[in-house]
Order: C-alpha cells, then structure tokens, then sequence
C-alpha cells in the first residue's frame, strides 16, 4: 500500500511567552524569557521560587465558568490551544467527515492540580471523604483528548499518549501514522501540562532536576551554559492540526509544512538520567531520518531536547555531532526552552510549532542565555546563542527526550507538490 502524505494546517499555542501562536513566535524570535517569580501559590519555602507561567489568561475569556469548572488547567489549555488551531485551519466541520477526524493528545501528568487540590481537601477537612464528583475525570490524562473530541464531534480515534516529557511528540507520531495509514483524515494532536504546583515544583526539587537561580529566574534557563544549573518548569501547551494532504488541498486549506517523518527509541538505562553515550539519542534520529527518506545533510535546524541541566544537554549535543558528522557545523541547533521553560508532556507540541514557524519565516529562534563555554560543547556547533539568525531553512527536526528513556522525533518540510 502506499502511506499518504501529511500536512499541518493549522496551529494553536498557549505559552509562557504568548497565549497564542503568533505571539508565541514573535517573542520567541525576540528571544523574550517566560521566566519570573511563581504567582500560582506562595512558593518562599522551595528551593526554587520561579516558574515559566502562563501570564495575563482569563480562563473564562475562552471557556464558560461553569465549563470550565470541569476541567483540570492542563484541559482548558488544550481547548484554549486547538480552537486557536482548528480556526486556523479554517474547517467546515459540515462538510468534514467526522468518522474520520480524531485527537491524539500528550501529556506526562495530567490533572496534578485538580489531584494536589483534592487531597489537601480531604486531609484538611478531617479526612471526610468529599471529593468533587469531577475529581476523576478532571484528574485523568485522557480527559483532555475526550473533551476536545466532545467540543468537534470527532468520532475518529481519540486518546492520550503518556511518555512523559516525550507525550507530545508521541501524540504527533501517532496522528502522523494513522493518517498515512488512512485511518483518519484529519487529526487534533499536541500536547498540554500545568505542572506548576506545589506537587510539581516540590516533585522536581527533590529530584534536584530544577534550577535553583531565584536571583535571576530570567537567566536561568541556560541550555548549553557552562553554569546551567537544572531546567525552568513551564506550563502551557500547542495544538497543530494534521491534515492528510489530499484531503487538504481540495478544500483549499492553508498549509503550512509537511511532517514526513518520525523516530522513537529508548535509552533502556535509567529512570531519570539519558545515556551517557546517547545511544537513544543517536538512535531515534537515525530512525526519524530513515523514516523521512532524507540524508543528514538536508537538515537545516534541529530544535533540540535541550533543557538546561548539566548532564542532558552535552549527551544530546554528542549524539548530534556522531550522527550529522560535518554537517552538524552547517546546521543551526538551538533550544526555546531557555525561552519557554520545560512544559515537560507538552513541550514537543511548542516546539514542533516553533519548527514549523521557523520554515514558514526562515528565522531561527535563538538559545538566549549563553553566558560561559562549557569545554564538554563543541564551539563550531552553531547553538544560535542569544540572537535569531535569518538562513534558508527546508527541513527542520524535533527532539524530545523523556524519563525512563523514552526519545521521540519529527521531521517537517517545506512543501514542495
């Protein structure tokens, strides 16, 4: 059989640095930092007291109260995010066959917040067992893709991919395989999580996994920095709209990349850290790049894992220059995170849109706060430090990296019919 091509378009974002797509873009590009003093709860007794948060977001401007009252944030983020997506994409849903238009959503927590609340409740009320009857299905991941399904009335296949900070990219995996398969014809996927919580910042701590740096917290994200300390959580999420490409082109739709491949791996080392080889790095590039049919040599940029902590970031670089040889000096590499923070199950989604806005725009966004070489990075790597930088970009990559050693990438190209 013959797999079908698949395009992206449209795109929805909710972000530290925009609430919605073209604002995303544009401070990205700017190098604008998301990063300042957490707002969501009094955070004086953690060791880290900053977040990328979501700023100036009334829930209530995009979903009713009483709505609303039924989802957990990282849910109302993914409806916020895909009715930015699905009116750019600009569909009649009357003449869409919604038999064959499902979600594929990603996330790696889930309903922490309505989890967190809900317990704090039941200890403090005298463990008097009143939950709210929403406790459940607020809670669960996969309720996120069950309301967007609900609010579009897609009857296609709907569901959530969980590899924590891999879910989003494993959502778009996902979508991009059924609709080549031609199971669907159209497909919601990304991916949201709202981590920032008690539960969330106390979790990553005690994993000494989040950077301490409350003088500076604009600083702090520094992928590739000598001094980088630990990654910055975000919250937020993106929602891109997967398009079998015929299916697209009849109805005239705006397009704005093709995906034409994906890897997966796995690093079978350890629970939190990445092998110190990158096989699993090497790997699931390898496997993306094998998939799309393309040689090393037609990648333009890689939007890399990148998160700022001091052993991720040199073991990805490695497998970047093992796998690219040459071409990796000719490449620009660079990571948004030290602009957005690690929304972790949502991180693929921005960042796939961020490789798909940079094709559009031919801009690369930069990799800000580079302040000190680290000796372990090669200095002919071009990390696009601090400044965007115009070049042609064809084809770009996306790499997300996940505890247990879970990799998963994606390749977008400019469309050539």
């Amino acid at each position: 059989m013959s797999f079908k091509r698949v395009v992206i378009t449209g795109i929805g974002a909710l972000t530290p640095v925009g609430n919605d797509a073209p604002t995303f873009w544009k401070n990205l590009v700017a190098g604008v930092s998301g990063a300042a003093p957490i707002t969501r709860f009094d955070a004086e007794r953690f060791r880290t007291r900053f977040a990328c948060e979501i700023k100036g977001l009334d829930i209530n401007d995009y979903i009713p109260r009483q709505e609303a009252r039924k989802m957990d944030p990282f849910t109302q983020y993914a409806v916020i995010a895909t009715d930015e997506a699905m009116k750019d994409a600009g569909f009649d849903t009357d003449k869409l066959d919604l038999d064959k238009a499902g979600v594929i959503w990603g996330s790696g927590i889930g309903g922490l917040k309505t989890f967190e609340d809900e317990v704090m409740n039941y200890s403090e009320g005298g463990r008097n067992p009143r939950f709210n009857p929403f406790f459940i299905p607020k809670m669960i991941a996969d309720s996120a893709s069950g309301v967007l399904s609900i609010r579009y009335g897609f009857r296609g296949p709907t569901f959530i991919t969980v590899s924590a900070c891999a879910s989003a990219t494993n959502a778009l995996i996902d979508a991009y395989y059924y609709i080549r398969l031609g199971v669907m014809k159209v497909c919601i996927s990304g991916g949201s999580e709202a981590a920032v919580t008690n539960a969330g910042v106390g979790g990553f701590n005690a994993l000494k996994a989040l950077s301490e740096r409350n003088d500076s917290p604009e600083t702090a994200s520094r992928p590739y920095d000598k001094d980088r300390d630990g990654f910055v959580l975000g919250e937020g999420g993106a929602a891109l709209i997967l398009e079998e490409y015929e299916h697209a082109k009849a109805r005239g739709a705006k397009i704005y990349a093709e995906m034409i491949g994906a890897g997966m791996s796995s690093d079978a080392y350890h629970i939190t850290a990445p092998h110190p080889d990158g096989i699993g790095a090497f790997n699931v590039m390898k496997n993306a790049l094998e998939d799309a049919g393309i040689q090393p040599e037609e990648i333009d940029y890689i939007n890399t894992h990148g998160t700022s902590t001091p052993i991720g970031d040199p073991q990805e670089i490695k497998a970047i220059e093992r796998f690219f040889g040459d071409h990796a000096f000719k490449m620009n590499i660079s990571s948004t995170k030290s602009m957005t923070g690690h929304l972790l199950g949502g991180a693929g989604a921005i960042e796939a849109a961020a490789c798909i806005m940079a094709i559009q725009d031919q801009v690369i966004p930069p990799t800000i706060n580079h302040f000190t070489d680290d000796p372990e990075i090669n200095p002919r790597l071009n990390l696009t430090f601090n400044t965007s930088q115009k070049r042609e970009v064809k084809v770009a990559l996306s790499n997300t990296f996940g505890f247990g050693g879970h990799n998963a990438s994606v390749i977008f190209r400019k469309l050539e019919d």
